[in-house]
């Protein structure tokens, strides 16, 4: 007698995915991510509006109290200073006393352009963007109290001594508009004292802490383009579209009169 003896085949177990099988996981997890980065995007953007709304709110209570410890508004900053250097973010005036006026920045038609000065007024340099904010603001809101220029949209029987009044009387009127749309639209606010302007998303227009303007500059023509440096004191401010993501806040002259009188400032 003879025995047999079987002997068994091992078998062999495969381990991870084939190929298809890898290629089928890559392609879900693409649609999901896919599904998620808008949102995420979103939701960033979201949280840079509100962040930079905030700030907005926060400047037009500096510049405010700017006014009530100096009687007047501040001048704008140079827009081409680096930031970190000499003098960046500060007022650019000419002048002293009786004879200060805003000086170093685009100056036309009673109204200086410039950025925000962030150093002189303590708040942030730069939106949540990282762009600075555009600055306009009336001459006669700016310049010093002595001087004639606080008469304009009024006469004053006598003029208002430094430093315990306001270089400017209730009387006085603003020149900036802001309106709807830059063609076809209704105006928003008029004799407005000043504007401050975050470009939004794109930055088109706005300078950057190099001091250099992002480009292209949009068109003088369109909505955004009337927030960036031009010479008619328009500004335009509305919801948000695929082409505007500007956001625009102003000094309203009632609001700046009465905390003005309500400080003393006034009449």
């Amino acid at each position: 007698m003879y025995s047999m003896t079987h002997t068994s085949t091992p078998i062999i177990l495969k381990n991870g995915f084939s190929l298809i099988e890898m290629a089928i996981v890559l392609f879900i997890v693409a649609l999901l991510l896919g599904g998620l980065l808008p949102t995420v995007s979103s939701q960033i953007e979201q949280q840079r509006r509100s962040e930079t709304r905030k700030q907005l709110d926060e400047i037009q209570q500096a510049l405010i109290g700017f006014a009530f410890a100096n009687g007047r508004l501040p001048c704008p900053a140079d827009r081409t200073i680096v930031s970190g250097q000499a003098n960046a973010g500060l007022e650019v005036t000419t002048g002293t006393g009786a004879t200060l006026t805003c000086s170093a920045a685009i100056v036309t038609n009673n109204a200086a352009w410039g950025v925000l000065p962030w150093a002189t007024l303590g708040v942030n340099e730069t939106d949540a963007w990282g762009r600075r904010f555009t600055y306009r603001v009336t001459l006669h809101f700016a310049d010093a109290i002595e001087l004639e220029t606080n008469t304009s949209g009024c006469t004053l029987v006598t003029l208002p001594v430094s430093p315990l009044f306001a270089s400017f009387a209730l009387c006085s009127n603003g020149n900036v508009t802001v309106r709807t749309a830059a063609t076809g639209g209704t105006n928003v606010a008029s004799t407005i004292p000043a504007v401050i302007v975050s470009h939004g998303t794109n930055g088109l227009g706005a300078y950057t802490p190099a001091g250099l303007q992002v480009t292209p500059v949009p068109a003088t023509t369109s909505d955004e383009g009337e927030n960036v440096y031009t010479t008619n004191l328009i500004f335009v401010s509305h919801d948000i579209t695929p082409t505007f993501d500007d956001m625009v806040v102003w000094i309203t002259p009632n609001i700046l009169f009465n905390r003005m009188v309500s400080a003393g400032k006034l009449p």
